[in-house]
């Protein structure tokens, strides 16, 4: 008897086996295809012209930067990820002229993988195929390579726009950080799939009421960075 159940145990083992080679064969080749799928599509995409700018917070230099931008390009939406104090970056359009009806302020973004993690659901629905990355040099390559697993995935191509800094920036790169978003970014370059993800903390910009921040305490002094040089508009 001993030697018929092992033999029905291994032929077991050996079926077990032949499944899970088959499955993990399968899995390979619908990966493989959905990566060329990508690359295909990536590529058209980066012949197109920018739907979008992405503005990465951490620097109120960035979001200066990109109300010039807006001036030059009002038809092209807009949003701040994560970024400066809502007010400040109204007083900034402000300052400029800039348009504002196509300014989305996402708050839910703690750090450069949420960036990301929020923005990419609402890139989708805006059917962005290239987004213009507004960022600083302090901030790479960690913003790029996120933005590149993280958008791409979905078929955005991402077009880096280094804006030079005049202080130091929130954004410091690390080994760790470095290793860790991107450990992340490639996991949820799959999730993503599957799952969308929505911020609850959305505002226009032109919804953002200045009076009411002021009521709870909002001074630009305080809140808003100096460099922006915001205290004479009020």
């Amino acid at each position: 008897m001993q030697p018929k159940i092992s033999i029905r145990r291994h032929l077991l083992r050996l079926i077990r086996n032949r499944f899970i080679l088959l499955g993990l064969s399968g899995l390979c080749l619908i990966l493989g295809i959905w990566l060329i799928d990508i690359g295909i599509i990536l590529q058209k995409a980066s012949q197109g012209p920018v739907d979008a700018f992405l503005v990465l917070g951490g620097s109120i230099t960035r979001e200066i930067y990109v109300a010039e931008l807006a001036k030059q390009y009002p038809q092209t939406p807009i949003i701040i990820s994560g970024g400066s104090k809502d007010p400040c970056i109204l007083l900034i359009f402000r300052r400029a002229n800039a348009p504002m009806q196509n300014v989305l302020l996402e708050k839910c973004a703690k750090t450069t993988f949420g960036n990301f993690y929020f923005s990419q659901p609402i890139l989708s629905q805006w059917q962005v195929h290239k987004v213009k990355l507004i960022t600083s040099l302090t901030h790479l390559p960690r913003a790029k390579w996120l933005a590149q697993i993280i958008l791409g995935s979905h078929g955005i191509w991402v077009e880096p726009d280094i804006v030079k800094e005049q202080g130091i920036p929130g954004n410091r790169e690390s080994f760790l950080l470095t290793a860790w978003g991107l450990t992340r970014s490639l996991s949820w370059a799959v999730i993503s799939q599957f799952y969308s993800p929505k911020c609850s903390e959305l505002t226009k910009l032109t919804e953002v009421n200045l009076k009411a921040w002021q009521s709870q305490g909002f001074t630009v002094k305080r809140q808003c960075e100096r460099q922006a040089n915001l205290q004479e508009i009020l």
